[in-house]
């Protein structure tokens, strides 16, 4: 089995070496690394040369990571094509397991692993992202109904019978590829050993930007034009019942000030979410001691209330938007 691994890179910089160095650290070495510049102006291409691994130049402006994910794969030769993100280096075991999980279990067409718990940057914003994503990771059902290009990989044939990467996706381009394999009758699988290490520093208005416009805003449209609301990773039913808490906790908040009974029940709710988040909390204290235990908890409840708001907006705006022409035509 041939491992072609695919990164894309707009200015990568010294997250990019790191990336390119881990791949050669790798107890099973990649047959071929194709790194695709995206319009980098900070001499990623060169660096990525003379780390030794091909490149494919592409002239700007950049054009997000479906564009040069495709272009990567008509490019490799190998029989299995592993798509890795520029700021993460993968573990040394990674490569390997990738390759054991598909020749011993044929009928898997996609797998894809998760970041790992000791990200290098301690910032509370960016230990909290990445644990989050890790545990939701480490805790999501086997069978999965999505990809992802952090370390994911896929079988040749494969992603050429579904067509690749929709390139109309600038973001979540991997969560749409996933959505269409299912369709398909393909099977992913959620491996938790393949691990990398996420070397992305992370800010509050990063953390903003990226949960709401890279994901929640696209992922609920992708969502809604499916028509099925999956039930697996943020989406599982502890996560919607966590949203619902912590809005009615907020809810109940306010309504106190008028009838001081209803901070009883805002009590309530916080202990449901608190329940029901037990486990996550237990684990960011773990990794990071009681004060970040605590701040993280405070992140969460507000990516709860945030997260749930735009899909609420963005499924409203669609429904009426479907409600229009039919109303316009009772009215004729």
């Amino acid at each position: 089995m041939n491992l072609s691994v695919i990164i894309p890179v707009h200015n990568g910089g010294e997250n990019l070496r790191l990336c390119l160095r881990a791949l050669s650290e790798s107890s099973r070495l990649p047959d071929e690394v194709i790194v695709v510049d995206d319009a980098s102006t900070d001499g990623s291409a060169d660096l990525a040369q003379k780390c030794g691994a091909r490149v494919v130049r592409l002239d700007g402006p950049p054009h997000g990571a479906a564009l040069p994910r495709n272009r990567g794969a008509a490019t490799a030769s190998g029989d299995v094509l592993v798509f890795v993100d520029s700021d993460v280096a993968v573990h040394t075991d990674a490569l390997g397991l990738v390759e054991q999980c598909l020749s011993e279990h044929h009928q898997i067409a996609a797998l894809f692993g998760s970041y790992d718990a000791d990200p290098p940057a301690h910032s509370l914003v960016s230990r909290y992202k990445n644990l989050l994503h890790h545990y939701v990771h480490q805790h999501g059902d086997r069978e999965a109904s999505t990809f992802w290009t952090g370390c994911g990989a896929i079988r040749s044939e494969v992603f050429a019978a579904v067509g690749g990467f929709n390139e109309s996706y600038r973001v979540i381009e991997d969560i749409e590829l996933g959505a269409r394999l299912r369709r398909a009758g393909y099977r992913i699988w959620l491996c938790r050993d393949v691990q990398v290490t996420h070397l992305k520093r992370w800010t509050f208005g990063s953390l903003l930007r990226s949960d709401i416009f890279d994901r929640a805003i696209p992922w609920t449209r992708l969502i809604l034009q499916g028509r099925h609301l999956p039930t697996d990773l943020n989406l599982d039913l502890r996560g919607r019942l966590s949203a619902f808490a912590a809005w009615a906790a907020l809810a109940l908040l306010v309504l106190g000030f008028w009838w001081s009974w209803a901070w009883v029940g805002m009590l309530l709710c916080v202990a449901v979410g608190g329940i029901a988040n037990a486990d996550l909390y237990r684990f960011f204290a773990r990794h990071g001691g009681v004060w970040f235990a605590v701040g993280a908890t405070g992140l969460h409840a507000f990516y709860l209330l945030y997260s749930s708001l735009v899909f609420a907006l963005v499924a409203g705006q669609t429904l009426l938007s479907r409600l229009r022409p039919r109303l316009a035509n009772n009215r004729r």
